[in-house]
């Protein structure tokens, strides 16, 4: 017998049913932390990561690209298959492909493996993601139950990157980095053993998949990161990087023609025609490729640089985690009164003076100054954009397009993550090269005989040294000059685009998005 029929023949009591809707929630919202924090446990483990599978600097990067540009680009086609498929039938098979992914990761013994299954992993991630969001409606009724149990859902949403970066550290410095990945194994098992059992399925709706364009979309995004991180190594002339940005660039012209013609387009491109929903998306397309860039870059900073553990690393960066935090509740709190305009200029101009800051990084600086203040006054100004540009993403969208509007603003925060961190990457690689001609003769006399044969074996300078150290320092320095323009370009879209009034946004519709 079934178990919703057992379940249907008795009658629950009040107590039941509040144990049943605690665990539905439970099971919901632990999986969008895992998906969450996905993004930052791993940046913990990059520098050993790197060690482990030979990856160059610039190679490293792909870690997190090959997990956020599957994630970011193949989020709405999730979200459409939830709707057609079974919200919850589709959750499950998300769930587990992630958990496979994860367990093939921790298994990785080189870094095609371990790309392949990050990429794996953010298709998991993106079939889940979206349908754990929706099957909040489909699984709590309307009014306070249903908005208590979006408030639980976005404030883990909101914690993941910290849990992530916590978690990460614990579980490299005292077992190794595959158990970033390994843990995800028992949690994604145990979510779908229990998703049949206390998760309700949803009506099937009729409609088609834009298979066209996510593909479109997602493959030409990828070719145009892999001609920026192959621009680092081989130069911005070179065949492969021209051939990557043509290719890139006529898949995405493919993507808007597809999406122009389609009668359910993955991307509805009439969301683009709102002058204050451009802005916002502009402003989190530029802000994510910075915030990316601080998370892989000053990681292997604290690590290679000051000399911190795992642990060490991830208590570390807990002060932007926080910052973020405290500035969105005062956004959100305030924003009624005053509106978004305020607080998106005003943490436009704190984020770009974070920025401004980092590129002042030397192989001296000591955390307070050279990460400290710079990422909490970064984290502080992106607290004050997150909500009010969640707000404007769903402000004046018809309710049939509210998740659309919703998915639109995760997918462009994915993506300009990975984008953002492919540039600085070649900013980084050009810079660094540059550093590393300029230290290579005094390494060469003065280094130790060990240091040397590494050179020779691995061609770039041991890690530790500080020759290493001014060679990283001096390329991440250079690359938050990159950062400061991204800074730049969404300060003028706050400034020029966003004309929203308090009146203008919704009270509710921005739960669930993460942060």
């Amino acid at each position: 017998m079934a178990v919703s029929d057992t379940l249907s023949k008795s009658a629950p009591s009040r107590a039941d049913r509040g144990r049943r809707k605690g665990i539905t929630l439970t099971v919901i919202a632990a999986t969008q932390l895992m998906v969450v924090l996905d993004a930052t446990i791993v940046n913990i483990a990059l520098p050993h990561i790197q060690d482990a599978l030979k990856f160059s600097t610039t190679n490293l990067s792909w870690v997190i690209n090959a997990y956020t540009l599957t994630f970011g680009g193949l989020l709405l086609l999730g979200g459409r298959a939830g709707d057609i498929l079974g919200r919850r039938r589709v959750f499950i098979t998300g769930v587990l492909l992630f958990g496979l992914a994860s367990l093939l990761g921790g298994f990785a013994q080189d870094g095609t493996m371990l790309l392949a299954s990050r990429a794996l992993q953010g298709i998991g991630g993106a079939i889940c993601s979206p349908t754990a969001f929706a099957l909040i409606a489909t699984n709590f009724e309307e009014g306070p139950e249903r908005n208590r149990a979006f408030g639980v859902f976005s404030a883990v949403a909101g914690s993941g990157a910290a849990i992530g970066l916590l978690a990460g550290g614990v579980l490299t410095e005292y077992l190794n980095w595959r158990w970033v990945f390994f843990v995800n194994v028992p949690i994604a098992v145990l979510i779908a053993v229990l998703a049949p059992m206390y998760i309700n399925e949803s009506e099937r709706q009729e409609g088609t998949f834009d298979l066209p364009g996510a593909l479109t979309s997602t493959l030409g995004l990828v070719t145009l990161v892999y001609g920026f991180i192959h621009a680092a190594s081989d130069g911005w002339s070179s065949t492969p990087t021209l051939a990557s940005f043509a290719v890139g660039a006529a898949l995405l012209a493919a993507f808007v023609v597809i999406e122009r013609r389609t009668a359910r387009p993955i991307t509805p491109l009439h969301l683009f025609r709102d002058r204050n929903r451009t802005g916002g998306l502009v402003m989190m397309l530029c802000l994510a490729a910075a915030m990316f860039g601080i998370f892989f870059y000053v990681t292997l900073f604290v690590q290679r640089v000051l000399g911190y553990s795992p642990l060490k690393a991830g208590v570390a960066f807990l002060p932007i985690s926080v910052a973020i935090v405290i500035a969105a509740q005062i956004a959100s709190n305030l924003q009624a009164r005053f509106g978004p305009r305020p607080f998106v200029v005003g943490g436009a101009v704190l984020v770009t003076g974070g920025l401004a800051w980092l590129t002042q990084t030397t192989a001296d600086s000591s955390y307070a100054l050279g990460v400290l203040g710079p990422t909490v006054t970064f984290g502080f100004g992106m607290g004050l954009i997150f909500v009010p540009v969640m707000l404007i993403a769903v402000s004046g969208v018809a309710d049939r397009e509210t998740g659309a509007a919703s998915g639109l603003l995760n997918s462009v925060q994915q993506i300009g993550g990975s984008l953002g961190l492919s540039i600085l990457t070649t900013v980084f690689a050009n810079a660094s090269a540059d550093e590393f001609g300029r230290q290579q003769a005094d390494y060469l006399a003065n280094a130790p005989v060990e240091a040397k044969a590494f050179l020779q074996q691995n061609h770039q300078l041991m890690p530790g040294t500080r020759w290493a150290s001014e060679v990283l320092a001096y390329g991440i320095s250079h690359a938050f000059v990159v950062g400061v323009v991204f800074a730049a370009v969404a300060l003028l879209a706050a400034v020029f685009l966003i004309r929203a009034k308090a009146s203008d946004l919704p009270t509710e519709g921005a739960a669930g998005m993460a942060l």
